[in-house]
């Protein structure tokens, strides 16, 4: 499946719920989807990728501890070159008027496909995001990560990646 196939996926399957979530009237939007584009590994001109994934969030299970609102989110990701990366974990959510700052932790699943060799199939994300509010229970926003298999495989090259998001809530 090329890139623009499965963005096109996710932006229909995005309207969809939107559209049903306003005509079903939910009295509290607790979900939060994210749908981000990108570029993987951008500092590594030999194997830098377009990239396209997805990200969920449910406000039902945060929690505010002495750092910050913290939520589980889970998520996965796929470049031009097949390469993939499943990932569960958590982020903080600080808010600062209408922007918020995100940072968050993930430990996943990396597949190579033909894309860069990570050294090993256990790979954490380590990303910060910055969205703006809008209107209508959404955000737009950017965000920096880095893989890394902390020196589990043989090498450990990571690979940096950014991404433009989007956020809506149901």
């Amino acid at each position: 499946m090329n890139l623009k196939k499965l963005l096109t996926i996710l932006i229909s399957f995005f309207i969809i719920f939107s559209v049903q979530a306003d005509e079903v009237k939910l009295k509290e939007k607790n979900t939060e989807f994210s749908i981000y584009t990108g570029m993987f590994d951008f500092s590594d001109d030999g194997k830098r990728a377009s990239l396209v994934g997805f990200q969920h969030q449910n406000e039902e299970l945060n929690r505010d501890t002495f750092l910050g609102n913290l939520s589980p989110i889970t998520g996965a990701m796929i470049t031009v070159d097949n390469a993939s990366y499943v990932y569960t974990g958590v982020q903080a959510h600080y808010k600062i008027g209408s922007l918020n700052f995100t940072p968050s932790f993930a430990p996943g699943y990396y597949n190579q496909g033909d894309g860069k060799d990570l050294g090993h199939a256990l790979e954490f994300k380590s990303e910060v995001q910055l969205s703006l509010e809008l209107p209508k229970d959404s955000q737009l926003g950017i965000s920096y990560n880095h893989l890394s298999n902390a020196s589990l495989g043989s090498k450990n090259p990571g690979a940096n990646s950014y991404m433009f998001n989007f956020f809506k809530k149901f």
